[in-house]
């Protein structure tokens, strides 16, 4: 049965002057796991919201969203409310209670159910779940990923037929977004719920989707099963969606002399069967780390840090150095204090003890303008970055304040190198979250700063933009800038940054190259990695790792 269809769907925002999407034609069957990609800026968020009428966004629209036959706009209000729930990207926008169990039931009073049902409806999800220990807890007491499954409760708790989340894993560390995703598998398959996820970190949900959709510039590029996309993006290399495969099926169509579209692996399980599980000798091995010999541009020594007095300290016996010219990354769950180190590092917040410098002076000692244009730092959300009306009057602002000469010659190469030059008269309000990430690092790239600081730059971006940041701070670093990243990406850590450090419990763990760091773990680390552990093949971190160093598979002649 058909839940939703949509026939030649266009819509476009008011006074703009091209469509945000433009003739979209498909169906969702009742109990399909859809998953929805594509490039920031594609129309993805658009047309979820298309499909939860309360959501939908002021504009044109052209073409008829049938809801099982009839038009969503002739659907009675609380029929639709409880029929279609709706995950947002942000947990924190979707949170509007002081308690948990008030958030949990939030939906279900304003509907007018009676206590018993509230009270049935919550045992039985929070016991599904096994969540029980939250109930007495604040939502600013959670974590990341309890509140996106406290988001996810509230929406449950309607009985919703159809179940659609924008990006809900892009702020989650690894072992959070992992957990998330198969509770997401076990709602479709042990009660039919029908899903539609919008998301970035396709690798591991080509495996459980029944049908992958990937869009591109308002339209729908490719529509079909996971195998049947997979075969069809590789068959077209040129295609900017190539980077859009997962790692497993691109081995597997790389090396296999006769790909068969059913054998296509999607799991670490069926990847390792394709390669053969016996071990060998592996070919190469690991780069290590070359120890540097240069003074230290960042030190931190002994350092503590707790917001209030009473509570457990966020950082303890905290230590880290960063030479100049290296790309540093720091992963950990969240919570673990990755982006409160960050924020001592630069100086936006002075530790209790301990001692942070840079370049040999004390952050303590120093005021805030003798690093101006020195030290460039991304926020995580980087909307919170602007306050012009555009991006370029932004950039504009940023020259005058560092005193610039040539600010028109740079805003200009920024812009072009990040592929924004087109958004320069766009609020950064109207841009998407991959579109308003690249734009906050060309307004701080602006003054040539000597160290970044980055939390979470990948969050909200496509395969797409992703490779393209990556080759971009990477051309910096050779550039001589040295770069401290705090993120949960772990394969794009793996990839491009050339030291790796795990934090636990307000310290370091763990310290060293992302071989050394990542290579034997069961979930901080790549889904490749992962696959090719104990088989036939030498262990490998990326794609383009296996490429370069593996003989074709014994199992395949």
């Amino acid at each position: 049965m058909e839940l939703f269809n949509l026939n030649h769907v266009s819509f476009s925002f008011p006074d703009a002057n091209q469509n945000v999407l433009t003739d979209i034609s498909f169906s969702i069957n009742e109990g399909e796991f859809v998953v929805i990609g594509g490039a920031s800026g594609s129309g993805k968020t658009t047309l979820l919201k298309l499909l939860k009428r309360e959501l939908t966004p002021t504009g044109n629209l052209e073409g008829d969203i049938l809801y099982k036959g009839k038009p969503l706009n002739e659907w009675e209000p609380r029929q639709m409310i409880e029929q279609v729930g709706y995950v947002f990207q942000d947990p924190d926008n979707q949170i509007v209670m002081d308690e948990v169990m008030q958030e949990i039931v939030f939906g279900l009073e304003n509907l007018g159910y009676s206590t018993f049902e509230m009270r049935k409806r919550v045992a039985e999800m929070v016991h599904f779940f096994g969540v029980e220990d939250l109930l007495n807890a604040k939502p600013s007491e959670l974590s990341g990923g309890q509140k996106q499954v406290l988001n996810l409760l509230s929406v449950l708790l309607m009985k919703p037929r159809v179940l659609l989340l924008d990006e809900p894993t892009s702020q989650l560390d690894p072992v959070a977004a992992k957990e998330l995703v198969l509770m997401l598998e076990r709602l479709n398959k042990e009660t039919g719920m029908t899903i539609v996820l919008v998301e970035h970190r396709l690798e591991e949900l080509y495996a459980m989707a029944d049908r992958v959709i990937l869009m591109e510039n308002s339209r729908l590029r490719y529509n079909g099963t996971s195998r049947q996309v997979i075969e069809e993006l590789y068959a077209d290399q040129e295609t900017a969606f190539y980077p859009y495969l997962p790692a497993f099926a691109r081995l597997y169509m790389e090396f296999e002399k006769q790909p068969i579209r059913q054998s296509i692996p999607l799991t670490v399980k069926e990847c390792k069967q394709w390669i053969g599980r016996e071990e060998r000798e592996a070919i190469g091995s690991d780069v290590q780390l070359k120890p540097r010999m240069e003074q230290m541009l960042l030190e931190m020594e002994d350092v503590h840090f707790q917001y209030k007095k009473k509570e457990p300290f966020v950082l303890k016996s905290f230590h880290l150095g960063i030479p100049k010219g290296q790309f540093f990354s720091l992963v950990g769950g969240n919570g673990s204090g990755k982006t409160t180190a960050l924020r001592v590092s630069l100086g936006s917040i002075k530790p209790q003890r301990g001692k942070v410098r840079f370049k040999g002076r004390d952050m303590k000692k120093s005021k805030d303008t003798d690093w101006l244009g020195k030290i460039a730092y991304l926020p995580q959300n980087p909307r919170t970055y602007f306050v012009q009306q555009t991006i370029e009057e932004e950039m504009k602002s940023l020259g005058e304040r560092l005193g610039l000469d040539d600010t028109t010659k740079r805003i200009e190469r920024l812009l072009e190198a990040f592929g924004i030059a087109h958004l320069r008269s766009r609020h950064p309000y109207d841009c998407s979250g991959g579109e308003v990430q690249k734009a906050a690092l060309a307004c701080i790239l602006l003054g040539e700063p000597e160290m970044l600081f980055i939390d979470e730059p990948t969050k909200g971006m496509d395969p797409i933009s992703k490779q393209q940041l990556g080759e971009l701070l990477s051309g910096l670093q050779k550039q001589g800038l040295t770069i401290f990243m705090v993120t949960h990406d772990i394969g794009f850590a793996a990839t491009y940054a050339e030291r790796c450090a795990m934090m636990f419990d307000g310290e370091i763990a763990a310290d060293g190259t992302p071989n050394e760091l990542f290579k034997g773990n069961y979930f901080y680390t790549t889904a490749i990695n992962r696959a090719t552990r104990e088989t036939q093949q030498p262990e490998v971190l990326t794609y383009e790792e296996a490429v370069a160093t593996w003989s074709v598979p014994a199992n395949i002649y």
